[in-house]
């Protein structure tokens, strides 16, 4: 995928970038072209090979629809599935956030967020369960925050108010 100087894009487990630049830089003496991100909110800049943005799992910012869509998932009760190993050892199931997270998938994020927020209302949750929860309650927020032009501690409550 091709992106923009000036695009907002999504680079998984971080958030939303800019695309601030594209750059050529000779490397091994073969020029290879780069997109210089700049995080969003933070102070950190990133650069990512072109041809390997789809590698890294950049992405366009999320649709109305896709927000639309996470809405309506936090706004359902949480209905437990069956216990299995991965749900039952923090290990295994911190495995399995790090990897959705990883995806950058919105969706995804906030199907571990939905988890954890019903999650908490039955048993305090650990100090890294709690890392987690914020982690993407931010990812969520921020994207969201972007996609429907309004200011991210709207977007946080918004996203807190849909949780029943």
């Amino acid at each position: 995928m091709v992106y923009q100087k000036g695009e907002k894009v999504v680079y998984p487990g971080h958030g939303v970038a800019i695309v601030h630049d594209i750059q050529v830089k000779l490397i091994n003496g073969q020029k290879e072209e780069f997109y210089e991100l700049k995080f969003v909110g933070k102070d950190i800049t990133v650069l990512v090979p072109t041809g390997q943005s789809e590698a890294v799992g950049l992405r366009r910012l999320s649709s109305n629809d896709s927000v639309a869509c996470v809405y309506e998932l936090l706004s359902k009760p949480y209905v437990a599935v069956q216990q299995d190993g991965v749900m039952v050892n923090w290990n295994k199931r911190n495995k399995k956030y790090m990897g959705s997270i990883r995806t950058g998938d919105l969706k995804e994020v906030g199907a571990i967020y939905h988890y954890l927020r019903h999650s908490e209302k039955k048993k305090e949750l650990s100090f890294g369960e709690k890392k987690v929860l914020e982690e993407t309650e931010k990812m969520l927020a921020e994207e969201i925050a972007i996609v429907e032009n309004m200011a991210q501690e709207v977007a946080i409550a918004r996203v807190r108010s849909l949780i029943r």
